[in-house]
């Protein structure tokens, strides 16, 4: 399958299953009323209960600045930062709970819609999907942490041995150094970008092949780094999509810019576009899926469908046709059973 032919039944399955990307948008209007749940009515407890006056919050600013070290703030607002703390680690909790649960019910969806084109979007798959994906998921993003964590390690130790240079550069020329730090400073973003973008392709394969073929994560991780390796054209189709979304974002961020220009009405109008902007961008975001999908389909996932269909190759038909241009050697003919002779 050609590049132009996945992105091109990509957009076609996500326009006509347009229903995932309201999902995604109601998944980020619970985002935000979660955020008040969980984090502004435990702080406005508190305010409450502490004692603590709402319009020291426009003295705080002078406050830590009059302050030597943070722990002075921490110390004074105690009981605040520990109820702010616990409240903002029961949202993440909920927050990556609700945000697997979705990614899973999408991708299994998709999944569905990529065997079969004649499935649509129902509820019922979605939370099927969400509820078979979500423990997969959980471990396999766990391993994605880990790799992203090693991937800023990596990083971290460039740029101290690039600092380490630079500072030693310093002591000798300060036009070398200036050269060693554009220089460095260039091949440290080119590594940096080509390492996230391996990671982030090895998440969107590992997730078709969780979706797909029902691997555990640690499997799923081991064969996509493998199907990686065979297939670079798909990690260079992933980086072909992901640069149409940095585009597309671009353009969307572009233009709404001119909304902060606007005195009074510019908040008013900013709140629909930036709605209209993240409905463009889960659209955007649902056909790489999508896209990843259809292509992983292709290239891994349906040859090893074929045995299971049960439809003969056509190179083993041929080779079980009698050659008759040879003479054919005759077997040997069962034995014709005996008469019995009347008594």
């Amino acid at each position: 399958m050609t590049y132009k032919d996945a992105i091109k039944n990509s957009f076609g399955l996500v326009h006509k299953n347009w229903q995932l990307v309201m999902v995604q948008v109601a998944m980020m209007i619970i985002s935000c009323i979660g955020f008040f749940v969980f984090i502004g009515i435990p702080l406005a407890v508190a305010f409450v209960m502490f004692g603590l006056d709402l319009t020291e919050l426009t003295r705080l600013k002078d406050l830590i600045g009059t302050m030597r070290e943070p722990s002075e703030v921490i110390s004074r607002y105690m009981g605040l930062f520990i109820v702010f703390l616990i409240s903002f680690l029961i949202y993440l909790f909920f927050i990556a709970a609700i945000g697997i649960y979705v990614f899973g019910g999408s991708a299994g969806l998709m999944g569905r819609i990529v065997k079969d084109n004649t499935e649509r979007f129902s509820m019922n798959t979605f939370f099927s999907e969400g509820k078979r994906l979500f423990f997969p998921l959980v471990g396999f993003t766990t391993i994605i942490g880990v790799i992203f964590i090693g991937v800023a390690f990596i990083l971290g130790l460039f740029g101290g041995g690039i600092a380490a240079i630079i500072s030693i550069a310093k002591e000798h020329e300060a036009t070398l150094a200036l050269f060693l730090g554009i220089f460095f400073s260039l091949l440290l973003f080119c590594v940096g970008l080509i390492l996230i973008a391996c990671t982030i392709a090895l998440t969107l394969y590992g997730v078709a092949a969780v979706v797909f073929k029902g691997t555990g994560p640690l499997k799923s991780t081991k064969e996509t780094i493998r199907y990686l390796y065979h297939h670079p054209d798909a990690l260079w189709l992933y980086c072909i999509t992901f640069g149409g979304y940095i585009l597309a974002s671009f353009l969307l961020i572009l233009l709404g810019t001119p909304f902060s220009l606007i005195p009074i009405a510019g908040p008013i109008l900013a709140l629909p576009y930036q709605l209209f902007s993240y409905t463009v961008q889960s659209y955007l975001g649902l056909v790489i899926i999508c896209t990843t999908f259809i292509y992983y389909f292709s290239t891994e996932v349906r040859p090893e469908q074929a045995p299971e269909l049960k439809v003969e190759p056509i190179a083993e038909w041929v080779t079980q046709i009698p050659d008759i241009s040879q003479p054919q050697v005759p077997g040997p003919t069962p034995p014709h059973p005996e008469k019995e002779e009347p008594e």
